[in-house]
């Protein structure tokens, strides 16, 4: 029976440079990641060996890494791809086979009162298991 593996790391801060406009591409602001990712975990006795599962500290690097680079326009393109880079994500428990991934901008120049903006993309790894937990 193949067991299911799921991480979730919510609000890493990264400071980055994205946006529409001139004065967010050159002042930077905060923008939070949230990512979900299941991994299909074969053979996994989830004994408490770091090797044997996705190390969400790498994870969470390869993330902010990858937000600090390559300014785009819109938040969907950048959640795309974080998407991407965490359903590409391999490790010794097995590639993530589903991912989730919210990106949020708490400061985006809107002129009304507003708590956060959020974009959120889901997909999975054409290979992947199936499970019911979208959560």
């Amino acid at each position: 029976m193949a067991k299911t593996l799921k991480i979730k790391l919510t609000g890493l801060r990264v400071f980055a440079h994205h946006g529409v406009f001139d004065f967010e591409r050159q002042n930077g602001q905060d923008f939070y990641i949230d990512a979900t990712v299941w991994v299909a975990a074969k053979g996994l006795d989830f004994s408490d060996d770091l090797s044997r599962t996705v190390h969400y500290g790498d994870l969470a690097k390869a993330l902010v890494d990858n937000v600090k680079t390559q300014p785009v326009d819109l938040l969907e393109t950048l959640a795309q791809r974080l998407l991407d880079l965490v359903l590409n994500w391999g490790g010794p428990a097995g590639p993530v086979a589903k991912a989730k991934i919210t990106v949020h901008k708490p400061n985006a120049p809107i002129v009304y009162e507003f708590n956060d903006v959020s974009v959120t993309v889901k997909g999975k790894r054409e290979d992947s298991f199936k499970s019911g937990d979208e959560n």
